[in-house]
Order: C-alpha cells, then structure tokens, then sequence
C-alpha cells in the first residue's frame, strides 16, 4: 500500500484536539514546514490578508509536497480579508494622542495625508453608521476615541485613552453596528484564488448573518471547490444571529481579537464557552483562535496563561486550536506547535473534559448520523480500543466527532480531499486505504489486516467497524459491527 507512515500514528500516541497553524515568511523554508507538520500541525491556515496569489499558491505547494513525503495529509484553510475598517495613513508614519484631545476621522482626507489632528478613513461609511457619544476603538482597543460631532465625511471625536497610533490600525464601534458588508470584491477574486487551489477550507470574515455564509458557499461552488464554510464570530451581530449562522455553516471559528474589542474582554470568556457549545450541539465544527501563544512569537516558552488559554479551549471541547503571528512570523514556529501539542494531550487526560450531551431522546437526521450515534453510546459503556469508519465522504466521521469520548476514530477512505477534510475534526485521524471490492476478502478483514500490519492496532484490540453496504458509494453507511483484532 502506499501508505507507509513517517510521522507514527497509533491508539497509544493519539491527540484528539487539532492545530491549526498559519503561513508565512517564518514558514517558507521546507526544513521548517516539515518540522512543524512533525510536531503535531494537522491543518494550514492561507491568509488573505497579507501577500499575493504567487505566495499563497508556492506555501500551499510546499505544505502538499511535505505532506506527501511524510504520508501525512495536511489541510488547508483559506481566510479572507473581509471589509477593511482601518484608519488611513499619516504623514510622519505615526502621531501620539492624549487624553482630552480633540481628533477628527475624515472619511474624505487623502490617504496618506494624516496628522495630529485628523485621519482618513478606509471605511466610507463610516460617518452614516456612529452617532453622538458612540466609542470607536482603534488598534484592538488600545486608543479609545468617543464621537462628540458627527458631519459627513467628518467624525469628531474626543480621546478618551490615547497613546501612540501608526498607520492602518483597525477601527471597532463598541458594540457593533457597523454595517461593512461581510464580502467585498476583493474577497470575491480571493475565492476564485482559493477555488483554484482546491482548498479544503474557507475562513469568511466578519459574518453577519446566513445570507452571507450562503453567498460565500455559493461562490466557491462556482469555482468549482467543495471546501467547507467556516464562519469567523469576530462581530456583536454575529454573536446575537449565531443560531442561523451555525446553521448555514460547516464551522464557525471563534476570532477573539475584534470580538473581544467589539463586545468587551470581560464578557469573551463565556461567550467562546457558549459557541463552542453551540457548535457542538449544532454538529458544527469549531476553531478557537487569536493569541493562544502570544508570546511564543519571541519566547519558547509559553505563560502559564496561554497554557490555561489552550488548556481551557480543549476542555470545553474546541475541535481545533489556532496559531496566527506565533507560527506566521515567530522566532521558532515547530517549538510553538510542539508546545500546543503537549498541552492538549495533557488537558484531554483530564477528568473534567467536556462529554457530549445525552442525546438518546433526539431524532436524528439520516441514517449515518443514527449509526454514528449508536456506535459512539456503545463505545462509551462497552470496552473499545478504536471506532475505524469506513468513508467516502467523512460525514460519518463528523458525526461520530462530535461525541468527546477518548476513544481513537479512524476515518479509513481512498479519497485525498476526504483526508484532509475530516484532519480537522476533533478525534479523527484519516488514514488512506482503497478497499478491494472485488477481493475475496471480506472488506472488514482486509481493513483489519492493513492495520494490523502498519502496527496501529494490536491483536485482541476490540474495535467497532462502520460501514455502507455499498462500499464506493458516498453516504450509504447504515451498519456497526463489533469485531475483535
């Protein structure tokens, strides 16, 4: 078989919780990128936000081009900008601003022509969507302006907290209410890009609503991509409509930096706790992201903050995970990802990791779904080694996921865009197999023997198979069967 694994997978060195890293110059070299992928990088994350097509496309090669070396399929998630609601440029590069002072956003101004006294403004709407004694935020929070005039194109503002503020800093309303729309053109070229690449994966900025999820999906199936949507909850709108949001969607990523901005630091800790549920009783994937190991973009080492930050994430039952600057333009990128992969397997030894609810009194939604439920109940209250899940598409693998039981799944298909897919949800490993209809081996023991031979499971190991009668057919699986190895 082609696959014979450089990187070890077993039931004894199982992490159930993912890692998402993100690309960039810190990443380019291919020493580094094997490296990363080595120390436990399951998913890449391609951001929109910053370089070319030519750099996306050569990072997103090379990532493939170690994967196969190393018979590890790795995913890719590719993030889009979104509206831009920045400040323009200044003159001398950057201004200082004191409290009381008093300061004006004009949306008109010329965009390199910023001084002490006024800026220009990405964002022409702006004047039309703040009033009287709103508070704008700018630079994650770190300047704090309140508007005492408004006057299309000016905003007058007074500086409540000031400080030194440099060019393209980021602009938030206090809770919400700007109406930028989630896609812009720019991001309409960057899905035709990311369609292009066959990526795994979209990341869609600044959600509001289903509208925008569904015009996102809609867009990369005409760019002929069958990537997941996942919708990033980075505004107070997207909090308060994240039922239909998670609906339409096939992951939400909780973006922590512009939704703490928007709706208060004090109040993130319990609404990341509230998505990740969401999610998980939605059968939604879910990735927690923004400063996980913030100061391993220098250090190597992380806080013990940040290790309470990633250990609480994987114990309210995150599917995934994200590094952003720590692996993009770290000093050290496959240290930061080998410290996030210690700290998972340590937290999911943990007495107190979050299981799923009782779902028994639920009806479910097709056939998979209720032979995925089935097998997870008798996985939980019956002696399991290991679920192997024969799949064509990974939805069985998705809702077997979506229970947290400890137990090692196996999503076993021939399918590369399936091996990458499901490489993100939380306690699957994909394995590459291309069962022989043919054989005069049952499908299960020739699935058996490949295992036994790659040294994943040991004889005696007791295991449940899920299955489709129809083996090559996608969303056939109706069967469970007990077997011991």
């Amino acid at each position: 078989n082609e696959f014979q694994p450089s990187v070890n997978i077993s039931v004894k060195s199982y992490r159930q919780t993912k890692i998402v890293a993100t690309l960039g110059p810190a990443t380019d070299k291919p020493e580094v990128m094997e490296a990363m992928i080595r120390a436990g990088v399951d998913v890449v994350r391609v951001n929109f936000s910053h370089g070319d097509r030519e750099e996306h496309a050569k990072r997103i090669e090379l990532v493939r081009e170690i994967s196969r070396k190393l018979n590890k399929s790795i995913g890719v998630l590719a993030d889009l900008q979104g509206p831009k609601i920045r400040i323009a440029r200044f003159i001398d590069k950057q201004i200082e601003l004191r409290a009381g002072d008093e300061f004006q956003l004009n949306v008109d101004l010329d965009d390199n022509a910023g001084t002490e006294t006024a800026v220009g403004v990405t964002y022409k709407e702006l004047a039309r969507d703040v009033k009287m004694d709103d508070i704008l935020m700018l630079d994650d929070g770190n300047i704090i302006l309140k508007v005492i005039d408004v006057f299309d194109p000016i905003i007058t503002t007074e500086v409540v907290f000031g400080g030194i503020l440099s060019d393209s800093k980021g602009i938030n309303r206090q809770g919400g209410g700007l109406t930028a729309e989630s896609l812009t053109s720019k991001d309409h070229q960057d899905i035709r890009t990311a369609g292009s690449m066959d990526v795994d994966y979209l990341a869609v900025s600044f959600v509001r609503n289903a509208v925008d999820v569904n015009v996102a999906r809609e867009l990369l199936r005409a760019a002929n991509c069958n990537g997941g949507i996942i919708s990033k909850i980075e505004r107070v709108e997207a909090v308060e409509r994240v039922d239909e949001i998670v609906e339409a969607s096939d992951g939400i990523m909780i973006a922590r930096g512009d939704l703490a901005v928007e709706i208060g630091d004090a109040q993130l800790p319990g609404v990341q706790k509230r998505l990740i549920g969401i999610a998980r009783d939605r059968n939604r994937l879910v990735i927690t992201a923004t400063q996980m190991m913030q100061s391993m973009i220098e250090n190597t080492q992380p806080t013990r903050a940040e290790v309470l930050d990633v250990a609480n994430a994987v114990l309210d039952g995150t599917d995934a995970v994200m590094l952003s600057q720590e692996s993009a333009v770290g000093r050290h990128p496959p240290i930061v990802v080998a410290a996030v992969d210690r700290i998972c397997r340590g937290s999911e030894q943990t007495e107190i990791s979050v299981k799923a609810r009782d779902r028994k009194n639920e009806q479910y939604q097709n056939a998979e779904e209720a032979v995925a439920m089935a097998t997870m109940f008798t996985a939980s209250n019956f002696d399991i080694t290991a679920i192997l899940a024969l799949t064509e598409s990974g939805a069985t693998a998705k809702w077997l996921s979506r229970t947290i039981s400890g137990i090692p799944i196996f999503a076993v298909t021939p399918h590369s865009h399936t091996l990458r897919r499901v490489r993100l949800f939380r306690g699957v490993e994909p394995i590459s197999y291309d069962v022989d209809a043919n054989s005069n081996v049952p499908v299960v023991e020739q699935v058996l023997n490949e295992f036994l031979q790659r040294g994943i499971l040991s004889k005696g190991d007791r295991l449940i198979v899920t299955m489709g009668a129809m083996v090559g057919v996608a969303g056939g699986t109706d069967t469970m069967r007990i077997i011991t190895a």
